[in-house]
């Protein structure tokens, strides 16, 4: 108190600094949950553990069908698991099985979970491009 009394007299701070922030906070809203995305043969694999490989994840997924693709996302610049990944089946049955049967199960001492992938959003087109009606 005696700090700020001797800094406001001597002009080097002003009197709004110390002034009261009302803060209100926006009204929550009720949130909706995404739309489930539509059965696909290709499902999203979240919660992985860090040194899951996609191997391992094709492994595990084995046993409910015939794994076309596993895939571990990783980063670019250090080759680190993102935690997430793909399998993909080659039938819409054995894509449902595997989704059941791995979702909310344990993969390398993590629970996981198994959806169905929704297909990527359409991208704007690059931004260094000329326009198209040139």
């Amino acid at each position: 108190m005696a700090m700020r009394m001797v800094a406001q007299r001597s002009g080097l701070i002003s009197k709004r600094m110390f002034a009261t922030f009302n803060f209100t906070p926006p009204q929550s809203q009720p949130t909706t949950p995404p739309p489930q995305a539509d059965p696909s043969t290709n499902l999203f694999v979240s919660g992985l553990n860090k040194n899951t490989t996609s191997e391992r994840l094709r492994e595990a997924f084995t046993k409910y069908g015939e794994v076309i693709s596993a895939r571990v996302i990783t980063d670019r610049v250090n080759n680190y698991s993102k935690g997430f990944g793909f399998v993909r089946y080659a039938t819409l049955e054995e894509a449902a099985a595997g989704k059941e049967g791995m979702d909310g199960q344990f993969l390398d001492g993590w629970v996981i979970f198994a959806e169905y992938a929704r297909p990527r959003p359409q991208s704007p087109p690059y931004a260094g491009a000329p326009p198209s009606n040139i």
